[in-house]
Order: C-alpha cells, then structure tokens, then sequence
C-alpha cells in the first residue's frame, strides 16, 4: 500500500494538495483514502461534509475521513478508567462521566497515529493521503512512537517482567508493594500499538511531501525540515511547489511579483537536486469542490500531484529482494575502515543540514544527535559499543561518526 503524508510550514495549501493527491490516485483506479483532524478546511475543498466513524464517499474510489480526537480520547479514557476501577476505589476517587471529558492537548497526534496505523491494515486501500500537521510538528510526531517505547523501556524494562511470578514474595521482603501487574500488562499493550504504528512509518511506500509557497525563504525553510525528517529515517518524495503566478504578465505588480516566485523556484530547485519538485498553479482563487481540484490535476502542473515515488536515495528505496520484509533498509550505515585507517565510520545522511546547529552527544551505548531543534538519541551498533568516539564531521549531507576500537574491548588477534 502506497502512504503519502502531506505536510509543509503554515498556510502553504497542505490540505488542498492533499486531497488533490488523493483525487489524483482515485482517478487513476486506485481505492483512495483521504485522513485529516482538520474540521472545516477539508469539507471546503471537498465540497461534501466528513464523518469521523467511517470514511465518507466522495467520487468512485476515494473516500475522506475526518479524524475526532475528542471521540478518540473519551474512548481510551473510558476504557482506561475501567481498567483502574479497583485501584481508583481504594484511592476513594470519584469516576468521570463521558459527557465531562475534553481531550487534552497531545490527543490529535495519538488519534492520527491510531488512524493511519487501523487504515493501514485494513486492506480497503491501495493509497492512503494522510493531511498532516505542519511540518515541524510532523517531524516530532512521526518520532513520537519510537520515543515513547524508548521510554517504556527505560520505565519498564521487559526482562523484569520475567520475576513477576515473585514480586508477592520480593513485597513482603522488602516490605513495599512492587509494581502491580496491570502496569506491566498496560505497558505491553503500548508497546504492541506503537510497534504496530511504528511498522507503518517505515514501510517503504511511506514517504512525506512538502508543499510549500514559493517565497524568499522557502528554500531555507525547506533546508531545515528536510535534515529533520532525515534525521528521523523518513523519506522526502517530492516538493510541491503552490499558486505558482502566470509568467509574463503585462501588469508590473504581477510580473514583479511572478519574478519574485521564478527565483524562488529556482533556489528550491538547486536546494533539492535529487528530489522532484513540482509546479502548481494559481487557479485565481481557493479551490472549493472536487471539479476545482481537477483543475490542479489536469491544468498545466499536468501530473504533479499524483503518487509517484520519487526516489530521493535518502533512506533506501523497496527493498527489491525482498530482504528487509516490508521494512525500509536502515540509512545509518556502517563503514569499515579498520584496514586503511584503523576506524569504523557511522555514515547518517543528513541533507539539509548545516554545521551550525549540529551536535553530537555519546550516552553509554547511545548517540545523541541534534540538528536544529530536532534530537534523535539512538542505541549504538553492537561493533559500535566497543569503541570511543574520534571525531565527526559533515560532507555533503552525510554525518560522519569517527569511532576508534576500545583496546580494552576490543577482541585481541593471536
């Protein structure tokens, strides 16, 4: 199944190319889903209104649905407080009724998630186009899943749940209650969930597209996002480049400000030389109902928006020999110049990024690396945890991680 999520800064138009992509795909035979939390802009653009509970037809082949995130948490309130009912009773606390609950702030990103993962395995599409936050909230939530079950398994160890047959007998030694089993059992049940999203996010017919205005600082704007979403694994498949003005206007105000749009193109064009970068014209005004969206389809862009791949060579593309298993090839690789220059070269491509803004922090057997306001703290290889760290330095978009053997960790030649 091919996923598409659609993202880029504010006021860009994401959610109009988002539906047009997915148009696109179900005009070309594909059964096309359309996800979005937005509650007024997609019915807008699609001209119809969206239910939350099931996808809502839209023309043959595509369906849209809008996400509830409120629906969303009152349901795993609810279920969570009915699990809790003992230990609630003995803390003498008063349950909270459905009608009183209001989601809190964070909510919209675990409804997505869940949204995308229940979609994703269903087997009811060929493309799911998934209208996304902005981009820098995109980012952090496309990392949300492996961090929490990072911090689930600092919290919560899984080999301690091995000796919970002895935690009766380790409370009474210790004369402290030890952590209840219910805890444990709720632990594995996010850990199956976010494992689950997690599956999704590295599919290799995942990948993000950034739409984007053309303006002065696009192309710095862009530089950042894209270093954050490869810093995270994910893969940029194309830019698509918005109300994009006619060219040769006789109206000084236009042409100047059609000028202005041609240079910045052209900076996003040399900014992205191995990403396609799409044109999509202004149509005059927003575009309301699906015959406007086709008129993005079929006007001059002429296949922009569709689902392509696009193939950047960031992260790898489908595995072809079917070695990976439906799980996109790992970009952080291994070098092996013990033989030349006595290291192993941790090679994490990071296009976009710039020195400044970089850093690079050892934690044990784990990597801090952070890139702008982006981090990522990742364990290191097996090879990796018998060695010290000489040196790091960027190269054309690629991290390089020095690392010297451990004399004293380090497997001794006869």
């Amino acid at each position: 199944m091919r996923t598409v999520l659609v993202t880029g800064p504010g006021g860009a138009g994401r959610t109009t190319l988002a539906a047009a992509t997915a148009l696109a795909a179900a005009r070309k035979g594909a059964r096309a889903l359309l996800l979005t939390t937005e509650s007024s802009a997609p019915e807008t653009v699609l001209g119809t209104s969206l239910g939350a509970e099931a996808p809502t037809p839209i023309v043959p082949g595509l369906h849209a649905r809008r996400i509830d995130p409120g629906d969303r948490f009152r349901q795993e309130f609810l279920a969570f407080q009915e699990r809790a009912g003992a230990a609630l009773d003995l803390l003498g606390a008063a349950p909270l009724d459905e009608d009183e609950l209001t989601e809190l702030p964070g909510s919209e990103d675990f409804a997505l998630l869940q949204a995308l993962r229940a979609e994703h395995t269903s087997d009811a599409w060929d493309t799911v186009v998934v209208d996304m936050p902005s981009a820098a909230e995109t980012i952090r939530l496309l990392a949300l899943p492996n961090q929490v079950r990072r911090y689930l398994r600092r919290l919560l160890p899984p080999e301690r749940q091995a000796a919970r047959a002895l935690r009766p007998v380790l409370a009474q030694l210790a004369g402290v209650p030890m952590p209840a089993q219910k805890l444990y059992e709720a632990a594995q049940r996010w850990e199956t969930e976010l494992s689950a999203v997690q599956q999704v996010i590295d599919d290799p017919g995942t990948s993000v597209r950034l739409v984007t205005e053309a303006g002065p600082v696009a192309a710095a704007n862009l530089r950042a996002i894209r270093a954050g979403l490869a810093l995270h694994g994910r893969r940029t498949d194309g830019v698509v480049v918005n109300r994009l003005l006619p060219t040769g206007s006789a109206d000084p105000f236009l042409a100047a400000l059609s000028g202005s749009q041609q240079t910045a193109l052209k900076a996003l064009r040399e900014e992205f030389p191995d990403v396609p970068v799409h044109e999509v014209p202004h149509l005059g005004r927003d575009p309301q109902g699906v015959d406007e969206l086709d008129a993005l389809i079929d006007g001059p862009a002429g296949g922009t928006v569709d689902t392509g791949t696009g193939d950047t060579g960031e992260t790898g593309d489908h595995d072809r020999n079917g070695e990976t298993a439906g799980r996109r090839p790992d970009p952080w690789t291994v070098e092996d110049r013990l033989a030349t220059d006595g290291l192993l070269v941790w090679r994490v491509p990071l296009p976009g990024a710039e020195r400044r803004g970089l850093g690079l922090v050892r934690r044990g057997d784990e990597i801090v690396v952070t890139v702008g306001r982006f981090r990522r703290i990742r364990t290191l290889p097996s090879v990796l945890r018998r060695c010290t760290v000489s040196g790091a330095g960027l190269r054309d978009g690629v991290l390089e991680i020095r690392f010297s053997p451990d004399p004293d960790l380090w497997p001794k030649s006869d």
